[in-house]
């Protein structure tokens, strides 16, 4: 199922260029345009699907069964000495596109373009308060 609108879906559909990495029958990866540090990719589903939040579980499959194939073709050509995979869900998150990706992005040192940043508040958090976090998310879990 395509969105029109969506620049990933025209991708797919060969209506807007992209340099191809992989593509089988359920997941399409091409090289972001951005690169941010070289070899970043990007890993869809053929299935138009907004984000994680809405990702049916057989379309997460087939998404993520294909990550470590790519991730390693990667690492292979390039010798990164790591590897962020990275997914924005939701404007708040910086997602700029509205159908599920990954991103896998090379790293190659501290200077390499890429920078993760976040502040650990673990010491705002008891063991009993992760244990209370823990329980009231598994209550949502079919």
């Amino acid at each position: 199922m395509e969105h029109k609108d969506c620049i990933f879906c025209k991708i797919i559909n060969g209506e807007l260029p992209s340099a191809k990495v992989f593509e089988d029958e359920h997941v399409y990866a091409f090289l972001d345009i951005s690169q941010v540090t070289k070899g970043h990719t990007l890993v869809i589903p053929k299935t138009h699907t907004k984000n994680i939040y809405e990702t049916p579980e057989d379309v997460a499959k087939e998404l993520f069964a294909k990550v470590p194939l790519i991730a390693n073709a990667i690492k292979k050509t390039y010798q990164p000495l790591g590897m962020n995979l990275v997914n924005n869900n939701e404007p708040i998150a910086d997602q700029t596109v509205f159908h599920l990706h990954l991103h896998l992005i090379p790293r190659y040192g501290d200077e390499d373009g890429f920078k993760s940043n976040w502040t650990s508040h673990s010491d705002e958090y008891s063991a009993d308060n992760l244990q209370e976090i823990a329980k009231e998310i598994k209550q949502h879990i079919r």
